[in-house]
């Protein structure tokens, strides 16, 4: 335990303490419904617990805007609820959801969505290694038959599978740098090609 773990821990035992000697010190005499109250204020604590731990999935769900694609070769993606920018690509055929990641050099891909995608991530050799946020991991380079975002198809594209765990995969910049605009203003990334 991290020094502050532990000093939240202990301030969480005497605020419980507190609170359960408040509690029996009032409803001493009226055992019957003090446990009554404990009892309502125990679900609603446990209901705002819930709440709050399944918050991600619901938002999550109401964020459903997609990427805008016009005739002219412009695409706009909104931004997400978290800021970042999602887009989903179509990899060998299979829908790919993207995030963006402008301080990527590469497209990565999850073990997953490689699967999906037609590429057994047992087949593949994890002997290139990148720098993370998160440290360093693992890569396997790939070459995917196509990816298409709308209307615009790419064949040959070079791409890594992360042997780590990632949520989404990430489109980086060279993906990006095949579009001759990328404009990102007023919660919108612009691409142009």
């Amino acid at each position: 335990m991290t020094p502050d773990q532990t000093g939240h821990t202990i301030f969480l035992g005497l605020l419980a303490f507190a609170t359960l000697a408040w509690f029996w010190l009032n409803h001493r005499r009226t055992p019957g419904r003090g446990l009554q109250s404990l009892m309502g204020w125990a679900l609603l604590f446990v209901g705002i617990l819930a709440a709050a731990g399944l918050w991600q999935d619901v938002r999550g769900g109401l964020d459903q805007r997609q990427a805008v694609f016009s005739g002219d070769g412009r695409i706009e993606i909104p931004r997400g609820f978290d800021g970042h920018y999602y887009v989903t690509l179509e990899v060998n055929g299979s829908p790919t959801r993207f995030v963006v990641d402008t301080g990527a050099s590469g497209m990565v891909l999850t073990k997953i969505a490689a699967e999906e995608a037609g590429l057994h991530p047992d087949d593949l050799a994890f002997y290139d290694m990148a720098q993370t946020a998160n440290g360093t991991v693992k890569t396997a380079p790939v070459t995917l038959d196509s990816v298409s975002l709308g209307p615009f198809m790419d064949r040959g594209v070079r791409a890594y599978v992360n042997d780590g765990q990632m949520m989404d995969s990430l489109l980086g910049m060279d993906y990006l740098s095949r579009f001759d605009r990328l404009e990102i203003s007023g919660g919108r990334m612009v691409l142009e090609r």
